[in-house]
């Protein structure tokens, strides 16, 4: 049975760095350098990962790559925040890349910061890469590597026999057979967890120790400790499940709610909360009800 991980995006862009500059800026003959501390001084919070790059173009630059699970309406300012330290460290002129894993919405997203106060203006222009409009092609024919955990939520990507050959690419190589955890949780997303288990011959407890579950359901749990926290764990653990049967199905998932508010078990109400995070369908949550 496969062993949890704690796969960073530093090291699943550390497994072919030439080639994840190259697509993220789409600048040709880039090369990748040093990956660099992407602690600041003045913020807590890193950024996911930040690369000193040269080019005969462009010269020597830091392109900073900034993966969310979802988009939040912050990045725009975070993104500034973030060049400009990263510049203000190294001296070297910043090139920001937005990277979204997961859809929420169908609004456009947009990709500079600007402000304006009496008359003095800033403006920061980042590129943004949303996974699910990238062919899932790309992962098997540049190739790159840091795209194969990704395969499922890639545009194309869904179906069982891609699946499948991503998963033959990462077992078939020790420096990549750890990224399957990555793969199964985003394979959640579009096929069913009996179907999962199959492919990958273990069982569902070693997809909910890995960080990316982790941290999809921290953040329904720390959202819903946010609006509960004025009315009690009950309420917060209620607000927690409606929002990440928001976060990934939508109204459909939110009609389940009228029944979840009739459940007073705080234990049982975690349960439905961990089951959220890896139902396939609502079909599937009503079996859990």
């Amino acid at each position: 049975m496969a062993k949890p991980a704690d796969v960073s995006t530093k090291k699943l862009i550390s497994l072919a760095p030439d080639n994840w500059v190259r697509w993220v800026t789409q600048i040709p003959n880039l090369v990748a350098g040093e990956i660099l501390t992407s602690e600041f001084q003045w913020i807590s919070r890193e950024s996911d990962v930040l690369i000193r790059v040269t080019s005969p173009q462009h010269g020597e630059f830091l392109l900073l790559n900034e993966l969310q699970l979802r988009y939040q309406s912050k990045m725009p300012r975070r993104m500034r925040a973030y060049a400009a330290l990263a510049e203000e460290k190294y001296n070297l002129p910043t090139y920001p890349v937005l990277i979204n894993i997961l859809k929420t919405s169908n609004n456009e997203i947009p990709t500079s910061f600007t402000s304006n106060i009496a008359g003095l203006r800033a403006i920061q222009d980042y590129r943004v890469i949303n996974l699910w409009e990238v062919d899932v092609n790309i992962a098997f024919e540049q190739p790159l590597l840091s795209l194969l955990p990704f395969v499922p939520i890639l545009k194309g990507g869904e179906n069982e026999s891609t699946i499948r050959e991503a998963l033959q690419i990462l077992r078939a190589d020790e420096q990549l057979n750890q990224l399957e955890t990555v793969l199964a949780f985003f394979a959640t997303f579009v096929l069913e967890n009996a179907l999962i288990q199959e492919i990958m011959r273990w069982d569902m407890t070693v997809l909910r120790e890995s960080p990316w579950y982790q941290e999809i359901l921290r953040e329904g749990e720390a959202r819903g400790e946010a609006r509960g926290e004025a009315r009690g764990e009950l309420r917060g653990i209620l607000s927690s499940i409606e929002i990440n049967l928001e976060l990934k199905f939508g109204d459909n998932g939110l009609q389940l709610m009228p029944q979840i508010n009739q459940i007073n078990d705080i234990e049982r109400l975690k349960t439905i909360l961990r089951n959220v995070v890896t139902a396939n369908s609502i079909e599937e949550l009503q079996q859990v009800l």
